[in-house]
């Protein structure tokens, strides 16, 4: 560059000398001081996943049938958990999840729709904190899309705990392609769309509207916008698929029509047979007990009525997985990808409500679905039978806290970080863990109070360990209660009840040797029956769940 030649730019040769030097002098200390301090990793983006009412082993990383190609490739490049827990129904474990404390001590014991005091007032008291209001106050930009179902009166919403944006619906979302009354979708604060049984798509006007692909729309917008600043972003996206009704597009119903014609004997076998292949349980797991009628008695009028009520099971979770290759693309789009943890996760077991068959078996039908293909609500489920398969090879279904219902996939993936890729770990872990993960890989701190008032302290165990380790095993004791039924485990002892109030129903298993709850041991094992028995009682205590359980009925 040229020089200025007037008189008053211009510097004495000798002081001119002396400062050169000088600068050069502090550019070497500069340059010398930032060779010694390393170079500060940027902090990770967060998007947290939640499928409702998937079974265990429905996806393809985890012995399912059903092709996941996408959540299939985040665990190639990531790592699944094989005894990773959530607490048997959708409203507690959203609680725990959010709040990283037991469902009860955030106020959700049960579900949102009655205030039964304390454990059980039906949403998030405010002595409890939310992902959304730790990760703010770190500096996240906080992002939500789908089903919030922890409060849902004003002041209970995402946007009043610490969502900065919001996409979704406050309750349940029992439909796909209506919007049901008292289930209105707002945007941030402000109701967006009322009760309608024809939604527009405000994102895609040419499209129609289907939840799982409307709240992915949403995700996506905010990734888009939350990507390119300075701050970080966690994203919270919580599907309602596939719950309960059967309601799927036509084209991904039809990639599975016909496919399930041998039943559900022979699936539970071939998945449990995948599942010891790829390592997700031992070699020598039995499958639990069915209470299934054979598929051969079904007669060949329902055989193909059965398959395909399965058939839309089925494409709920192909689409589901499909808008995730969505979500993940917008983050490969942005350059966000590599420092993004991603994590996969289901909220429960596969439900078994509406009897063996589903809602309304006798009524909807093949021949007539055009008529109740968007009737919403009760008009359909996958019912008892296909519920046990999806839970292969484990006891029970949602509600219970047999394996069966609160057994959960959790898939981590963050390039960056997890180099261990495509392996599994056998770390036990509980929602309860997000809200400490989250801390530690954020560099967040949980608060001690909120609006003046004492937080509980967190009841998880960050997952970053498992992440850099996936052999290393620290030894938990886990707690559940969710309508009576009730478990503790502790290390690989699992004492559980189908009814805590009822002494004769508690029994002790081995979850190394028999994760399908086969050999009870508590004839064997009496003293540690009534020591564990006697650790539940201390924390169902301090958790509000005693004495509520006691006075009153399921």
């Amino acid at each position: 560059m040229q020089q200025p030649t007037g008189r008053k730019y211009m510097i004495p040769t000798r002081i001119g000398t002396f400062l050169l030097v000088l600068v050069a002098s502090f550019t070497c200390v500069s340059r010398a001081q930032a060779a010694e301090e390393p170079t500060k990793a940027p902090v990770p983006n967060i998007v947290l996943i939640m499928a409702d009412d998937m079974g265990f082993s429905d996806i393809g990383c985890y012995g399912g049938e059903i092709p996941t190609p996408n959540i299939d490739r985040l665990a190639a490049d990531g790592l699944r958990f094989t005894q990773f827990y959530n607490t048997g129904r959708c409203c507690p474990t959203r609680a725990s999840l959010l709040t990283g404390l037991y469902s009860h001590e955030a106020g959700v014991g049960r579900m949102v729709y009655a205030d039964d005091g304390p454990g059980y007032y039906g949403h998030l008291t405010d002595q409890c904190v939310t992902l959304g209001e730790v990760m703010k106050a770190a500096g996240y930009q906080t992002l939500m899309a789908g089903k919030w179902h922890v409060g849902h009166a004003p002041g209970q919403w995402p946007s009043d705990r610490g969502f900065e944006q919001f996409y979704g619906i406050h309750l349940h979302v029992d439909s796909y392609f209506k919007v049901l009354k008292s289930c209105e979708v707002y945007h941030n604060h402000q109701m967006a769309i009322p009760a309608t049984a024809d939604p527009p798509n405000t994102l895609h006007p040419d499209q129609e509207w289907y939840t799982t692909d409307v709240f992915t729309d949403w995700a996506v917008k905010f990734v888009g916008e939350a990507a390119p600043a300075d701050k970080p972003f966690f994203l919270y996206l919580a599907y309602n698929s596939p719950h309960w009704p059967l309601e799927a597009p036509a084209e991904n119903i039809d990639h599975f029509r016909g496919k399930y014609l041998d039943g559900w004997d022979k699936l539970r076998e071939t998945k449990l047979t995948r599942m010891k292949q790829l390592g997700i349980v031992r070699k020598d797991t039995v499958l639990s007990p069915s209470e299934n009628p054979a598929w051969e008695t079904m007669g060949k009028a329902n055989r193909p009525e059965l398959d395909y009520r399965r058939a839309i099971y089925a494409a709920q979770i192909e689409r589901m997985d499909q808008n995730i290759g969505r979500v993940v693309a917008e983050l490969k789009r942005t350059g966000a990808i590599d420092n993004t943890l991603i994590l996969f996760l289901s909220d429960n077991g596969c439900c078994a409500e509406g009897g063996m068959y589903g809602y309304k078996w006798k009524q909807n039908r093949m021949g007539n679905h055009a008529q109740w293909r968007k009737e919403s609500a009760r008009s359909s489920s996958t019912g008892q039978a296909w519920a046990c398969a999806s839970n292969t090879p484990f006891r029970l279904y949602k509600h219970w806290v047999h394996e069966g219902g609160i057994a959960t996939p959790l898939i981590a993936h963050w390039p960056k970080t997890i180099k261990s890729r495509g392996e599994l770990t056998h770390q036990p872990g509980h929602v309860v863990d997000i809200m400490a993960t989250c801390c530690d890989v954020g560099g967040a701190e949980y608060p001690k109070t909120r609006s003046g008032k004492p937080v509980p302290a967190m009841r998880g165990m960050s997952l970053l360990g498992a992440f850099r380790n996936p052999d290393t095993i620290h030894p938990r004791t886990l707690y559940w209660e969710h309508e009576r039924h009730a478990a503790i485990r502790e290390g690989n002892l699992k004492l559980v009840s189908l009814d805590a109030v009822d002494a004769s129903q508690w029994c002790l298993y081995d979850m190394d040797k028999d994760r399908t709850e086969l050999n009870n041991l508590a004839s064997e094992m009496p003293e540690r029956v009534e020591a564990m028995k006697q650790q539940w009682t201390d924390w169902a205590r301090q958790t509000h769940v005693l004495p509520w359980i006691k006075d009153r009925k399921r």
